[in-house]
């Protein structure tokens, strides 16, 4: 089939495309373009009628650090599974992804220190058009909670269930963020946590912002007499919930649990919503020990082992990463 790839960086000249994964989304497009330190590039397939055949979407962010060089770019694409695509079969649906690969390679490969695809719908989903591009896999982690097959009561256990009992009798309390104090208040905690995770992206606070008026999308809050104390935000798409950011001070306020609390209550909204399933996307590399991970599970969840695709600009960089992650 011939296909051909335009790359698009303004929302106004995007064509009419499938909307049913957010993060793939031109909703999704139009808030990184109002983000600043942010730049989306839109990779669309059309094929020989003219008709969009697939598209990707990648986000340039802008980071510092206290290293030379003080800035540099990086590229996230979030999620590039078959959903997204408009092939009628895996063959061509993975073929198109190829095309809209390559073309975001080339296009990106010369100013951004690291291209990196993760919340792949399914592991071995590109795997041969990732290795043709110079990609390399590391292994990571996600869990998922299924809310349809038993209700998210009856998959705590009788440690779990007194303790948010006694939180919720404490006077903590989890709602929607609605105001811009909210937003101000989510958005200083998440800050300050992830202070000392280097590779924790955190944007622009007008982001956050956009998000909460996303129809798709919600941010909660956990407070503690007017404090917030615990934060988390949601998306929403194909019947299920993705947690995409969450933050606590679960050392301040040890008694009151605002992780299990904020955690339980984005679990308890996604059920309400009648959502498939919860996903934890942002559970780390699948160490043997890793705290976060062993703390979502007791909410009664399954580890998914998946991949997250790497590619370094610097060449040699890349040559030898290759080969230490080798598959």
């Amino acid at each position: 089939m011939q296909t051909k790839i335009n790359i698009f960086t303004k929302s106004r000249d995007l064509p009419e495309i499938c909307n049913s994964n957010l993060f793939q989304s031109k909703t999704m497009f139009a808030l990184y373009e109002s983000t600043p330190g942010m730049r989306p590039y839109m990779a669309v397939a059309f094929d020989e009628a003219g008709n969009v055949a697939g598209h990707l979407l990648a986000n340039i962010c802008r980071r510092r650090t206290w290293i030379p060089p003080f800035i540099y770019y990086h590229c996230m694409v979030l999620g590039c599974g078959p959903n997204n695509g408009y092939g009628k079969d895996t063959t061509s649906e993975n073929e198109i992804f190829g095309k809209m690969l390559s073309a975001l390679t080339c296009k990106l490969n010369s100013f951004v220190a690291y291209i990196e695809f993760c919340n792949m719908s399914k592991k071995m989903f590109g795997y041969k058009q990732f290795r043709n591009a110079g990609y390399f896999p590391i292994h990571w982690m996600s869990v998922r909670n299924s809310l349809h097959s038993m209700s998210p009561e009856d998959r705590l256990s009788e440690k779990m269930k007194k303790r948010i009992e006694k939180s919720y009798n404490r006077g903590i309390l989890t709602e929607e963020a609605r105001s811009d104090s909210d937003i101000d208040a989510f958005y200083k905690l998440l800050r300050n946590h992830s202070r000392m995770k280097p590779r924790r992206y955190v944007p622009d606070i007008s982001f956050f912002r956009g998000l909460q008026r996303c129809e798709n999308a919600k941010i909660f809050i956990t407070k503690y007499k007017s404090k917030t104390i615990g934060c988390c935000a949601c998306v929403f798409y194909g019947g299920n919930a993705y947690m995409w950011y969450s933050a606590f001070l679960r050392k301040s306020f040890a008694l009151l649990h605002p992780d299990i609390i904020t955690v339980w209550h984005a679990i308890r909204y996604a059920s309400n919503k009648n959502c498939r399933h919860i996903v934890f996307m942002n559970v780390g590399l699948p160490f043997r020990r890793n705290n976060f991970r062993e703390f979502i599970l007791k909410f009664g969840g399954k580890p998914t082992g998946t991949y997250r695709w790497f590619r370094c600009s610097n060449k040699l960089i890349n040559k030898i990463l290759s080969r230490i992650y080798r598959d």
